[in-house]
């Protein structure tokens, strides 16, 4: 019994998932987004762990909300338990891309303060995402415990992860402005000057709230 022209296509296009070139690869992930099937999900997944080209990914979790979500997020929620970082960091990426809010529950405090940069802001974009409109303030007073962690680029996903929530982070927000750690001063303060002007910039915010801790004030100089 021959193959159908559509199952031929198909193994192709699995077969093109896994190929040396990092075009042919793309363009296997976005014929397998075109044409989704659910035979593709597992697949699908299984590269986002190890592909190692961003605009790769990025096309596989777009193919990825191709798929019904029913088939999707309770996969997706089982890597985020991967010992490979990368792993947890894109399922997270693709879960916020979905939006489905039954992936909310498996978006654990360990996951928002993972000791990998990537996991975490990936874990944060995802956590704003999907945070039921209740447990804004509580999400809020776990990702102010990571202010002041890691370099610019993580300080200012975070900062706008934190803004994204709205009014319910000024509570957690002021009371790190009070931190015994500098870093965490700075970068709360940082933080508020952005959601008051989000047209000043992160570089400018962090730069004021540098003057102000050096000033030992948590607002304007006297």
């Amino acid at each position: 019994m021959t193959m159908s022209e559509e199952e031929t296509n198909a193994m192709r296009a699995l077969q093109g998932l896994e190929n040396g070139s990092s075009s042919v690869r793309l363009k296997a992930a976005m014929a397998v987004g075109t044409t989704p099937d659910p035979r593709f999900v597992d697949k699908l997944i299984e590269r986002c762990a190890i592909e190692p080209e961003f605009f790769v990914r990025e096309i596989l979790t777009w193919a990825l909300t191709r798929h019904a979500s029913s088939m999707t997020v309770p996969k997706l929620i089982d890597e985020l338990r991967s010992e490979r970082a990368q792993a947890r960091s894109q399922a997270l990426h693709t879960l916020s891309k979905i939006g489905d809010r039954q992936g909310w529950p498996a978006i654990t405090r360990a996951l928002l303060t993972d000791a990998d940069d990537e996991v975490a802001r990936s874990a944060w974009r995802a956590a704003v995402v999907l945070v039921p409109d209740d447990e804004g303030a509580e999400l809020a007073e776990v990702l102010t415990t990571q202010l002041g962690r890691g370099e610019r680029e993580t300080q200012l996903s975070l900062s706008r992860a934190l803004i994204a929530l709205g009014e319910v982070i000024m509570p957690a927000l002021r009371a790190a402005m009070t931190d015994l750690d500098p870093r965490v001063r700075r970068h709360a303060i940082a933080t508020e000057r952005l959601w008051n002007d989000p047209e000043a910039g992160f570089e400018f915010a962090i730069e004021e709230a540098k003057r102000v801790v050096a000033l030992g004030a948590t607002g304007r100089e006297e």
